[in-house]
């Protein structure tokens, strides 16, 4: 008889040990599985774009096992309200100053996960080839939101245009501590200065703009140096602050960080847009 309650036992045992067994397939390998889909907040962009994601998006399902999935954006204000709604586990659209002054204006906790690229703002004009030609009392046109505008103008602080007072972090024309040149910055909205070319000697111009405009960027009169002023240009994959150690998601940073993805850059892109994560700021 207690042969026969063992053997009992020994298959009750058996038995729930394959329901353990079929519960973990069934339903917490699915789970696991599912985590690995990232879904990525990104601007509808150029086809460029496009083809650099689905290079990443390769590499990180073939080296990582992580599924990404993009939602769209055509406004600048939508992606970091999804991202705080978790609607996104991730997004990649904006530079760093862009992320701190949302932060700061939203209260949020919003961090960068890691670097991917930066775009040089450049100058150009359609009167002068060189920055050195822009004459006394010149009129240079620069965007007029906040980030853009202090963008513009310390790219004209390290074209030797102007100078800034000291300490400066965001640039405004009330900051210029010196403007020998006499030069007159007329503020536009930033899809306007590449139009406003033939009616001033020079005009800054984000590079998406630019391209817009039918500008080549290698017609650039001045580019914005990599140093410590653009550090705060680069753009960056952001998280959530809470999700700031999440492996999958450093997974996705790591697939980005890649030399295939610095070929694919340098091929879609020329020097428009130069991929940040190794570059030297600290000139």
């Amino acid at each position: 008889m207690k042969r026969k309650k063992r053997k009992n036992i020994i298959i009750w045992s058996v038995v729930a040990l394959i329901v353990v067994i079929a519960g973990y397939f069934s339903f917490i390998r699915p789970q696991q599985q599912a985590k690995r889909t990232v879904t990525v907040g990104i601007m509808a962009g150029s086809k460029q774009d496009d083809e650099i994601w689905n290079s990443v998006s390769k590499t990180a399902k073939d080296k990582y096992n992580v599924t990404l999935k993009f939602k769209r954006f055509t406004d600048y204000n939508q992606p970091n309200k999804a991202l705080e709604n978790g609607d996104v586990d991730l997004n990649a659209f904006q530079h760093k100053l862009f992320l701190q002054t949302w932060n700061k204006a939203h209260k949020t906790d919003l961090i960068s996960l890691g670097d991917t690229f930066i775009s040089p703002i450049r100058i150009y004009s359609k009167k002068y080839k060189s920055i050195k030609e822009i004459p006394n009392g010149g009129t240079i046109s620069v965007p007029n939101d906040a980030s853009n505008e202090s963008r513009a103008l310390f790219a004209l602080k390290n074209a030797g245009l102007i100078n800034l007072k000291k300490g400066t972090k965001l640039a405004t024309v009330s900051l210029i501590s010196n403007n020998p040149h006499d030069l007159k910055i007329k503020e536009l909205a930033a899809d306007q200065t590449a139009r406003s070319l033939d009616n001033v000697d020079a005009a800054v111009v984000n590079t998406n703009y630019a391209q817009a405009a039918g500008l080549n960027y290698k017609s650039a009169i001045f580019v914005e140096p990599i140093n410590k002023d653009s550090k705060q240009w680069v753009n960056v994959i952001a998280v959530k602050g809470s999700e700031k150690n999440n492996k999958i998601y450093k997974d996705v940073v790591r697939a980005y960080q890649t030399e295939k993805t610095i070929r694919e850059t340098k091929k879609l892109y020329g020097t428009s847009e130069i991929p940040a994560w190794d570059l030297n700021f600290n000139k």
